[in-house]
């Protein structure tokens, strides 16, 4: 039988324990039987006692231990890594569980025991796993208008947030509308990706509105693409969810045009403003409309359709 090995998971399975006294350094090399939280090991107390911890003061006759009338010394507590407890004891190294949590118990353990080379072991994986899993961009979830106003005018960055509430409108849902509104959450993940580091992305769940996006530079609103519209069918009103790709990533790279500290270039606004060309405006008006004019695009924000078959 191997030196770690488990016999039992379950404490009902031991015997009942009850007070005693076991001087371990009378045993040499013998094997003994630990119930550890109701897991069974054999070890020997020259591997107790490899290292100066806590085990060795158990068992090296300078404390003094419990054991129940089979004779299992008794350790309260979780058995669960304690095998690997004793890899280490016999080998001063061991290899880690894979997932952080079982590290971190793995850890409580070791400082229980007092195997400082063991919590070292674990606190560098746990460093190392947390610069290999450092989130590639951390996306805010606006749980209130104050915040959503906080962030906005504290953010450095231009701004865009993606506003999706399905659960807010009481009319039906035409059929490809989930799947335009899943596409609008995907974009907006797929540009967080590009643009990390240069615009702010943020989440909003609780509007009235049930998809529309919207675009800040340097503190204030810039455009809105709204996304959604209401079909009236013969019978009922359905509302439409669109997905205007092209639109989102246009407005998208007009507000990298308010990058701090970056000032905005006066052509390149006028460039990239829709309809600038349409307004007859003197030059001050147009200096003023460029600095704050919204532009709100609704994706056929009203249509109707009819569905009787062509003849009739």
């Amino acid at each position: 039988m191997s030196g770690d090995t488990c016999l039992a998971l379950c404490p009902t399975t031991a015997p009942k324990s009850k007070a005693g006294s076991f001087k371990g350094g009378s045993l040499g090399n013998k094997y003994v039987r630990l119930n550890v939280g109701g897991s069974l090991y054999y070890t020997t107390v020259q591997v107790l006692t490899r290292h100066d911890t806590m085990l060795k003061a158990m068992f090296s006759g300078r404390m003094e231990v419990l054991t129940d009338k089979e004779g299992w010394i008794l350790i309260d507590r979780c058995g669960k890594h304690f095998g690997t407890i004793l890899n280490y004891l016999r080998d001063d190294t061991i290899a880690l569980p894979k997932h952080r949590q079982e590290i971190k118990e793995l850890m409580a353990e070791a400082k229980y025991y007092l195997i400082q080379g063991l919590v070292d072991m674990c606190q560098a994986s746990l460093q190392d796993k947390k610069d290999l899993y450092e989130p590639v961009c951390s996306i805010p979830i606006i749980t209130s208008p104050k915040e959503e106003e906080r962030l906005i005018e504290s953010s450095m960055k231009p701004v865009v947030k993606l506003l999706y509430n399905r659960s807010n409108n009481k009319y039906s849902y035409t059929s490809n509308s989930d799947d335009n509104l899943l596409k609008n959450i995907e974009l907006f993940d797929k540009l967080s990706l590009r643009f990390n580091g240069r615009v702010l992305f943020i989440k909003d769940v609780i509007g009235d509105e049930i998809c529309c996006w919207s675009f800040y530079g340097q503190g204030r609103k810039l455009a809105e693409v709204c996304c959604t519209s209401i079909v009236y069918a013969t019978e009922k009103k359905q509302t439409k969810v669109e997905f205007p790709e092209a639109r989102i990533y246009e407005e998208t790279l007009n507000v990298l045009l308010y990058e701090t500290p970056r000032v905005p270039d006066n052509s390149l606004l006028e460039a990239t403003s829709r309809s600038r060309s349409q307004a007859s405006h003197s030059e001050d008006d147009e200096g003023f409309e460029l600095r704050d004019r919204v532009r709100r695009i609704h994706v056929k924000r009203y249509s109707t359709y009819d569905d009787r078959q062509l003849g009739h």
